[in-house]
């Protein structure tokens, strides 16, 4: 859930209160002093919004704010950063697509005035997978043989790899976004001293945006989800299986796959898995320390770590522990970069 619906929540609980407190009061003023001071109060409070509302943009506009605001602008700029990489990390999914099947028109000219409310359920997109009921009672059983056979995704190293990746990008992306939020509340609250009380109670949220940062997105909306969708042919009916490659699937997944693929790059049991347990097994035996520039948890609470491929992959690299670093996120992201360059050239 992003920071902008979490605040218009609170706006509304707030509101569904004062619309409470109102009519209870309303209640009392009228029958202790009439009518017409029930009007001014209701005028009162609703122009104390307005009036809020004002002098939060005057102060936004102060030369006081603009002092603070430029204090943490590097900071500021570092963590936006961040944010703008953890975003990255959320777009790597390996975008394996069904089966193409193609595509066909259809109409139902019945002369039966069925309503079929099922029909209403059913969709085409690249990850629904529109089925008989056995296929999708089975999916519920046995999510993963039916994705793979379903969703044309094979059990093979090169996919294997695929979703390692995934995974490997999806971790830190969770736990960026925690480590992020807390390297942003300490710089906020650096210079919560110098921003008046009014502001920090009434108007966090907008004043986190007014001081530079950009807004954290903490859904998980953005994990793949495959969905088996079952309609009865009379359109009266319906079932869905929906399965979401979160943090948990994911592991879950890339443990079975291995356990299906008949390796040709390394004999089997010579390949590390790269799990979450993996990547934190890697973080500790390098000291929580990037192996590039030698940061490290211990000078930087907040500083998000990845597991990189000393070897790329995509040059033969395979998941060994030998062929596993840590790398802070600025270190692998340059690295990443000069990578592209060079495959470019």
């Amino acid at each position: 859930m992003s920071e902008d619906v979490i605040e218009k929540k609170e706006k509304i609980e707030l509101i569904i209160t004062i619309l409470f407190g109102w009519l209870g009061i309303h209640k009392f003023i009228d029958k202790q002093y009439g009518l017409g001071l029930v009007y001014f109060f209701s005028l009162g409070l609703f122009g104390i919004g307005w009036i809020y509302d004002i002098c939060a943009c005057v102060y936004y506009s102060s030369d006081s704010f603009k002092l603070i605001k430029n204090s943490i602008k590097e900071n500021t700029k570092k963590c936006n950063e961040l944010n703008d990489h953890i975003e990255e990390l959320k777009n790597t999914y390996a975008d394996i697509k069904r089966i193409d099947y193609g595509t066909a028109n259809y109409y139902d000219n019945s002369n039966w005035n069925y309503k079929r409310p099922a029909l209403k359920k059913y969709q085409e997109a690249k990850n629904v997978y529109n089925c008989s009921r056995t296929v999708c009672s089975n999916a519920r059983m046995q999510p993963f043989k039916y994705i793979c056979k379903y969703f044309n995704i094979k059990a093979t190293e090169e996919n294997l790899e695929k979703f390692e990746n995934v995974l490997n990008d999806f971790d830190a992306a969770e736990q960026g976004k925690s480590l992020l939020k807390n390297e942003r509340d300490e710089i906020v609250n650096s210079v919560s001293d110098k921003i008046p009380i009014w502001i920090k109670l009434f108007n966090r949220t907008n004043m986190i945006k007014k001081l530079g940062f950009n807004s954290i997105d903490f859904s998980q909306l953005y994990f793949p989800r495959y969905t088996f969708n079952y309609i009865s042919s009379g359109g009266n009916s319906s079932m869905q299986c929906s399965i979401v490659f979160d943090i948990e699937n994911l592991n879950k997944f890339v443990e079975y796959l291995s356990s299906i693929i008949k390796f040709k790059k390394s004999a089997a049991g010579q390949r590390a898995l790269m799990t979450s347990k993996l990547r934190e097994q890697i973080k500790k035996r390098d000291n929580y320390t990037c192996c590039k520039c030698g940061n490290s948890i211990e000078k930087e609470p907040n500083l998000l770590l990845e597991i990189d491929h000393i070897i790329p992959i995509s040059k033969n690299g395979l998941t060994t522990e030998s062929n596993l670093q840590t790398l802070c996120w600025k270190c692998n992201r340059k690295k990443g970069s000069k990578l592209d360059d060079s495959e470019t050239n």
